[in-house]
């Protein structure tokens, strides 16, 4: 393969032409299936004409073409690398042209391919040009009427985007539908899918009184398991005509499970097509993480019909426009849906550890990236999660009542369009009035910003003086930052009261919880009228993504876990007490000396233990341990064998100190309740288990004997799994071995159950985790091809710390040799699976020196552009 060459932003064109309609028709097979396209073409006005007309196309065998009813000659026109060139067009025609595709043999899963013995589609991003020759661009929004033809007994479903309009039968078995989409869209929000599938029906009224269809499609065995997000998808669109004023726009919307499936979901407009691990719960198989997990990406996919498909992306560098603005909207349902500070303590946790990661990595990039190889390697949490984040800060600089003006101010003014981030953020500057210039620089500069924060209080004239200082580090392509402007929700803790001061800043009241702004280098907030001695309370609620640093003690660190108001701050508190001490444990596990245990810490968690809380969800929260992955984000060099020595030092003395406690807890919150994915029992599932996996830790007779019987209870499949993950990653094989077999026994018809069955073995920390997953590669319920498996098996194994990391280098041999198969066949895939491979430069010498040969290795190959470009990331 020739080497892949970047795509800038400053090159952005408009295209030379674009399609106002297209009439598509597809004939049906595996390993042939035939597509028409007749697309109505005009020339862009910001072009001259006679430009000549070049369209996408890979893996495609063009079997006719003709321009206007006129077949083109061999001669009239040129197949290229990239897809189709015509040099001789009008101003304003019609294209026809048919081609050949293998569904069957379409492993990378982009484009039309099959899932089983169903036909689907995934076009985002750059997957149409598999299906027919187009313009694969998404500032190209085209109307679009689809015929689908397919036998009868093999693909009796054929849906597609919008409302069906004709259905009638043919000759040889065959049948068909057409559908026509009256919204003008992108061709990535293009879908098919064709299959056998039973339906679950449900009617939603919208505000304005209009009645819409709701249909979930599914494989017959698995009707059963759609309660809860058709539940979820009515609430959703309640929420959003309540919060945002949104109404759906379709009389039809469509859910689609497919097991074979890159990502979570996809928001084709009317046809949302989803993995089934997305969509697919009960309480039998899935746990309470699945059910919220189903809810909220049952919201996002739903917000998106605004955010993304009415009012889409001008290129693919404005990505996080609508991802971005999607996920803070579907996190926002969430929070007011289930308990919102553990839905903040949830998203935070995981963004402190996975996104500030890549931020830190070779891979780094700003929320608009200024040029890519392959846009399937944006799909990152940078995008997403730090784009949502961006979001948020948005919301609290103008207000909730601005932002909404400002987001109904985008929907009006660009309804239909392609649209970049400058659109949307200055219509949340119309809206508000306030210049977010200085704001823009969140979206073109990478990497996260530290603040560090000096306090002093002032006991004479009752002033708080708090300094903060911002800096952001180096990342690849970006030497040197500016100074970003930084919303900085705080509050002030009296030290004698245990209750949040009143602020007053430069003679304005901010009340008890204000946000102030850091935009210079270096700034001073002088607080008065500051009646007692405080301990700042800052970032309340991780109100921008950035790493603060304030010399707090472990005393004032305790003293705010146990009264700060902000229950985000609370919680983290108690993580930088923890951290504090796993910091002094890691040294004495470096340094071959004895560990102790941080008192203080212990007498926390005994406080936590016995102070009644209204919400069992954060209370487990609080009491859970920061894990290893982000041990290791706050340590220079990642020493592997230290961290996990300190965190399961400090787990078992908690586990020894406060047997009792944790007991007690267990016993309190156990309930033969039936099962309900409701914010009250899963707040008193999680404190049960987050007791039982200390008690377990321990690994005394009583602790095992609850693990084994809540096991054996069989009463749903979150304490199923936890109590089978804590025997299986015990000592005890005894009791792990018989669990395993059962629960592989009792669910081997169930890929997605199977899939928790692979990942709880290929976690354990016992030095026998790498053979497992070798063993397991070979499991009949294991595949390759399979995206979910691969994560589920292969995934999971890379994120076993302990295990990965072995000093024999096999961990990374074996991610290696997956990496570069799957280059072969599913690269985006590929792209992803390799990220762990590229932190190198985090370990000590001896393994920087196995990871970058594997590395070396890989790109020995014959690599994708997707693979391609993260190997040379990671290695320049």
């Amino acid at each position: 393969m020739s080497e892949p060459q970047p795509i800038y932003l400053s090159d952005y064109r408009p295209p030379a032409y674009r399609v106002t309609h297209a009439e598509l028709s597809f004939d049906l097979d595996p390993a042939a299936t035939r597509v028409k396209a007749r697309l109505h073409v005009e020339r862009h006005p910001e072009h001259v004409a006679g430009e000549p007309l070049e369209l996408d196309g890979e893996q495609l065998t063009l079997k006719s073409i003709a321009i206007d009813g006129q077949p083109l000659g061999e001669d009239e026109y040129a197949l290229t690398e990239r897809g189709l060139r015509v040099d001789n067009v009008p101003d304003r025609f019609l294209l026809d042209t048919e081609v050949e595709i293998a569904p069957k043999d379409n492993t990378a899963l982009e484009g039309l391919y099959q899932s089983g013995g169903m036909f689907c589609t995934q076009c985002e991003a750059e997957g149409f040009r598999r299906i027919t020759f187009y313009p694969d661009r998404p500032d190209v929004m085209a109307t679009f009427s689809t015929t689908v033809v397919g036998r009868r007994d093999r693909e009796p479903v054929l849906l597609s985007n919008g409302n069906p309009v004709e259905r009638g039968e043919l000759p040889d078995g065959r049948h068909f539908v057409t559908w026509e989409d009256p919204h003008p869209k992108p061709c990535y929000l293009f879908a098919l899918v064709a299959g056998d599938l039973q339906k679950v029906e449900d009617r939603f009224t919208t505000a304005s009184g209009r009645e819409v269809t709701l249909q979930i499609w599914v494989e017959e065995e698995n009707l059963g398991k759609t309660d809860h997000a058709m539940a979820s998808l009515k609430r959703a669109m309640r929420w959003d005509e309540e919060t945002y004023g949104r109404e759906y726009d379709l009389d039809l919307f469509m859910i689609v499970a497919v097991n074979d499936f890159n990502m979570g979901a996809m928001e084709n407009k009317g046809l949302n097509i989803f993995n089934s691990a997305a969509v697919l719960t009960h309480p039998h198989t899935a746990t309470d993480a699945a059910f919220q997990r189903v809810e909220g990406i049952v919201a996002h996919e739903y917000f998106h019909n605004w955010s993304g498909n009415r009012v889409t992306c001008r290129d693919w560098f404005q990505l996080s426009l609508k991802e971005g603005f999607t996920v803070f909207r579907d996190q926002s349902f969430s929070a007011d849906t289930n308990s919102a500070p553990v839905k903040r303590i949830e998203e935070v946790s995981f963004f402190r550890t996975a996104q500030f990661a890549e931020d830190a990595g070779p891979t780094a990039h700003p929320v608009r990236p200024d040029h890519y190889i392959e846009i399937g390697n944006f799909y990152t949490l940078t995008i997403y999660e730090k784009g949502a984040e961006i979001v948020r800060m948005l919301r609290n600089l103008v207000g909730w009542e601005a932002f909404r003006r400002g987001s109904d101010l985008y929907f009006s003014r660009f309804d239909g369009q392609a649209v970049t981030i400058e659109d949307f953020v200055a219509c949340m500057a119309e809206a508000s009035g306030q210049d977010l210039d200085q704001f823009m620089r969140w979206y073109s500069q990478a990497g996260t910003p530290e603040i560090d924060a000096h306090g002093e209080y002032d006991y004479a004239n009752g002033v708080y003086r708090l300094v903060l200082r911002q800096r952001t580090p180096a990342t690849p392509g970006q030497p040197d930052k500016q100074p970003l402007h930084i919303p900085i929700r705080l509050g002030l803790v009296g030290t004698k009261s245990g209750r949040d001061l009143t602020l007053t800043l430069d003679g304005e009241s901010l009340g008890r919880d204000g946000v102030i702004h850091l935009r210079e280098e270096e700034q001073e907030f002088v607080f008065t009228d500051v009646e007692e001695a405080p301990v700042p309370s800052l970032a309340r609620g991780f109100s921008a993504p950035i790493k603060l640093h304030f010399p707090y003690s472990r005393e004032d660190l305790a003293f705010l876990q146990t009264h700060d108001s902000d229950g985000f701050n609370r919680w983290d508190a108690g993580q930088r007490l923890a951290l504090l001490a796993l910091d002094d444990l890691i040294a004495a596990h470096r340094n071959g000396v004895e560990k102790v245990m941080d008192s203080r810490v212990v007498e926390a968690f005994r406080a936590l233990l016995n102070t009644a809380s209204d919400d069992k969800a954060v209370l487990a929260e609080m009491l859970t341990l920061p894990s290893e992955a982000y041990i290791a984000e706050q340590q220079p060099l990642v020493d592997v064998d230290a961290i996990h020595a300190a965190r399961t030092f400090v787990k078992q003395s908690l586990a020894v100190a406060l047997r009792d406690d944790f007991q007690r807890v267990y016993a309190e919150n156990l309930s033969d309740a039936a099962y309900a994915p409701e914010p009250e029992q899963i707040g008193a599932r999680s404190l049960k288990n987050v007791a039982l996996s200390y008690l377990v830790s321990i690994e005394d007779e009583e602790g095992v004997e609850l693990a084994r019987r809540q096991f054996e209870a069989d009463h749903n499949m979150t304490d199923v799994r936890q109590a089978l993950t804590l025997l299986v990653h015990s000592s005890r094989d005894e009791l792990a071995d018989p669990a395993l077999r059962a629960f592989g026994e009792k669910w081997a018809h169930d890929p997605l159950v199977m899939d928790q069955w692979f990942s709880i073995q290929v976690s354990r920390p016992q030095a026998d985790a790498l053979d497992r997953v070798k063993f397991l590669m070979d499991h009949p319920a294991f595949s390759l091809t399979n995206p979910n498996k691969v994560r589920a098996l292969i995934g999971a194994f890379a994120q076993n710390r302990i295990n990965f990391h072995r000093l024999d280098g096999e961990g990374y041999k074996l991610l290696a040799d997956v990496v570069i198969e799957l280059n072969r066949l599913n690269p985006e895939i590929a792209a992803r699976l390799v990220t762990p491979l590229t932190r190198w430069q985090r370990f000590d010498e001896a393994r920087q020196e196995l990871m970058r040969g594997e590395l070396e290795r890989i790109r020995a190959e014959k690599l994708s552009p997707n693979v391609y470009e993260v190997i040379e990331k990671a290695l320049a």
